[in-house]
């Protein structure tokens, strides 16, 4: 046995010392996807890092399918490619914490909305594996100047070489999966937690896996058609929403509806105060006055702004793959725009962006709105951030909806606002709040920075300001002779995506010495992963200027539930209706979130570490039950996809009407 390891390491030193461009490219293909993990999730494990180490060696070994000097141009394309790829993810995750996609190419063409944004979240530190092709290119110049190529190409044998390292790489590819449950080759299968995929495959099997899957539907639009049909099929059978019947069934029966789509809005806004300014108070009135869902979150993933809109208007998961609003436009959706039309109702919406900004123009269409009040509706004078001001937009709105409701029974229309959208400058025409801290020291006044010169600062302005807009638009409804057989849903569309660490630091803040806590003082709150989490919930409030519900409900529900709830209320059904009626499933609900975590009233599950927080301490969690969420989780995901990805809503109407004929 001796003899053999004997002989095995001298064979890897004699590699090594003849193939030194090889062994150079796969370091450092090894630590560009090391480096990615520790820039992005932190996971530093070992099964991700075998699982590079293959691949590196397998796509390395067709460089000996070529000469020697000519190795080096394929290998430093793809080391070239891979440090790209890495420092795309390592800014994309700085956004989404999550990593990107092929698919998601087709919604480039959004960046120009929003480059502010992503120049204000580049470091330097994030080209950092562009080194690598720069390092390896410096390597081939010095074996190049010790005539290392001559010698190598007298003594390399190519096609035994490419055999012996591609076997070698499959070896190392076969230990990793030994070691891989099969869960994980589930999630990398179905793509849509990609935080868990590159944490236990590595970012070069994640990103052809990805390439794949994005080929796949181009190749073949049917491929995986009937098991996703079979998936559909089963669950509705099983587990179609059943139509309401409780205390809301048919309260706004024909009334004309105004969805109010808040531009970033959080919860966290709502009664906030800083130096005796009320940041949001006529945010805070509606909650008083409505009935103010006060555990509201959002369930976005890249489309944000549009996955909100989708989301609520179907009751459906956004797409694990790409966005529904850029990529699966076409498709047949059951919405409540098209529910409301088929009863008569008139369906517009309105945004002051441009028409092609997520596609809306296609898939407002799509989705069943008659018309689209876009940019070109409005007269663009006053301009904060990505356009046109709330308080403009608003003032210039208020004439048509009056010539809306003047010629017409019923309408369900969309107001999508807009100022409060990151970067959140802070404009001139913001009021310029005091965001500092003062105090007395010994007898002298003294003034702490606190939020001023923040992100979040700039965001308290950006939101308050937005508030401000929507008073007089909440004003001008209560003055108005019309309106009074209107209900107005007003919801955050999703938090402000801002770095974790602004929330640490407003939450820590020390405000006896004008600096930020740690965990040794007695007043440290703990924020973590799941304490971020939880603070991205929005407000969710339905109000009307009549009738004051004055009701708070604390039940934990997802913009997936918004049709549901509110379809009952009008007297609508979805029957493709992923969410639930809050009123109905009350504290049991579980809240799906596009990368497989979940919440529910009892704990947040973690997908991508298979870890979760109980919300209470004094509950005792079994693990039936974090089984029963996650399996549920895991099949909204499935059978929303399938219905996305397949049409399949439009495949068994097509289905149901052929067998009517017959």
């Amino acid at each position: 046995m001796k003899k053999y390891i004997v002989k095995a390491y001298k064979s890897f030193i004699n590699f090594i010392k003849h193939n030194k461009q090889f062994c150079s490219y796969v370091i450092l293909s090894i630590l560009c996807g090391v480096l990615l993990r520790n820039f992005t999730s932190g996971n530093l494990t070992i099964n991700p890092l075998i699982y590079d180490i293959g691949m590196s060696i397998i796509i390395g070994s067709f460089a000996y399918l070529f000469k020697p000097k000519n190795q080096f141009k394929y290998l430093f394309t793809c080391l070239t490619v891979l440090a790209i790829f890495c420092v795309i993810n390592t800014i994309y995750y700085s956004f989404y914490s999550s990593y990107v996609s092929f698919s998601l190419i087709n919604s480039l063409g959004q960046v120009g909305e929003v480059e502010d944004a992503v120049f204000e979240k580049i470091r330097l530190v994030q080209f950092i594996y562009l080194l690598a092709p720069v390092i390896f290119f410096i390597i081939n110049r010095r074996l190049n100047n010790r005539d290392y190529f001559n010698f190598i190409t007298k003594i390399e044998k190519g096609k035994k070489l490419f055999k012996n390292v591609i076997i070698s790489g499959v070896c190392v590819i076969l230990f990793g999966v030994i070691n891989t449950n099969g869960g994980a080759w589930s999630s990398l299968t179905k793509q849509w937690n990609r935080e868990y995929a590159v944490n236990h495959f590595g970012i070069i099997i994640y990103q052809l896996n990805d390439f794949i899957n994005t080929l796949r539907p181009t190749i073949n639009s049917w491929i995986g058609y009937d098991v996703a049909y079979k998936k559909f099929t089963d669950y509705y059978e099983e587990n179609r929403l059943k139509k309401s019947n409780n205390e809301y069934t048919n309260m706004f029966k024909d009334y004309n509806v105004i969805f109010v789509h808040m531009e970033s809005m959080m919860t966290f806004l709502v009664d906030l105060n800083i130096n005796d300014v009320e940041i949001t108070p006529n945010l805070n009135k509606l909650t008083k006055e409505g009935m103010y869902f006060s555990n509201f979150y959002p369930q976005i993933s890249v489309g944000t702004s549009s996955d909100s809109e989708f989301t609520l208007s179907t009751s459906l998961m956004p797409s694990s793959s790409g966005t529904v609003f850029v990529s699966y436009f076409d498709r047949e959706y059951l919405s409540i725009q098209k529910l409301l039309k088929d009863k008569g109702y008139y369906t517009f919406s309105m945004h002051a962006n441009k028409a092609s900004m997520w596609n809306r123009a296609k898939m407002h269409t799509s989705l069943g709105y008659m018309d689209f009040y876009s940019q070109t509706s409005f007269d663009i004078d006053e301009e904060v951030g990505l356009g046109l001001s709330d308080k403009s937009f608003f003032r210039q709105a208020m004439p048509i909806l009056e010539n809306i409701e003047e010629n017409n029974n019923n309408y369900m229309g969309t107001i999508i606002t807009l100022t409060n959208h990151t970067p959140f400058s802070n404009s001139d025409l913001f009021e310029q709040i005091d965001l500092t801290y003062k105090t007395v020291i010994d007898g002298e006044e003294v003034t702490y920075p606190y939020l001023e010169g923040t992100k979040l600062g700039d965001y308290i302005r950006s939101a308050h300001y937005a508030d401000e807009a929507m008073g007089d638009f909440i004003k001008y409804i209560n003055e108005s002779d019309a309106f009074d057989n209107t209900i107005f849903v007003f919801y955050g569309d999703h938090n402000p995506q801002l770095d974790s660490k602004e929330f640490y630091n407003y939450y820590n803040y020390d405000f006896e010495n004008g600096t930020v806590l740690t965990e040794d003082d007695e007043d440290y709150k703990i924020f973590d992963y799941y304490s971020n989490e939880l603070n991205k919930k929005t407000p969710l409030i339905i109000w009307n200027k009549n009738k004051k519900l004055s009701t708070n409900v604390d039940y934990y529900m997802g913009m997936i539930d918004v049709m549901p709830t509110v379809g009952n209320m009008l007297g609508i059904y979805n029957e493709y209706a992923l969410g639930h009626d809050i009123f109905e499933i009350k504290n049991d609900n579980v809240i799906a979130f596009p990368n497989g975590n979940y919440l529910t009233s009892k704990v947040y599950y973690r997908s991508s570490k298979e870890e979760y927080k109980p919300l209470n301490l004094d509950e005792i969690l079994t693990e039936d039950y974090i089984k029963q969420c996650k399996d549920y989780v895991d099949t909204i995901i499935e059978v929303s996809d399938g219905i996305i990805r397949h049409d399949l809503i439009k495949a068994n109407k097509n289905k149901d009407e052929a067998l009517e004929i017959k």
